[in-house]
């Protein structure tokens, strides 16, 4: 088990807010800044650290403006593991 991440998702709410935000559907940044109300820079800050661990995926690679992010398997899978031993829900 990968307690580092699990650690690194948990510490932040930002981070945690976004990663099971992706897990529910694709989102551009602007989106999720407004669903989760967050300042922009906030997300695309986290939003790069998420990249960095490959826990989400840009679907939209090759755009500058209006990029979409979705979760991975191995975000997924995180939350999985951070649900069954915190038993904090992402639902």
């Amino acid at each position: 088990m990968d307690w580092n991440l699990i650690s690194l998702i948990t510490s932040s709410k930002v981070r945690f807010k976004v990663l099971t935000t992706l897990n529910k559907n694709e989102f551009t940044p602007t989106e999720l800044s407004n669903e989760l109300d967050i300042h922009i820079s906030a997300v695309s800050r986290t939003l790069s650290e998420l990249i960095e661990k490959e826990l989400i995926v840009c679907l939209t690679d090759d755009r500058k403006k209006f990029k979409y992010y979705k979760i991975s398997e191995k975000g997924k899978n995180i939350l999985k593991k951070i649900n069954d031993e915190t038993k904090v829900s992402f639902d």
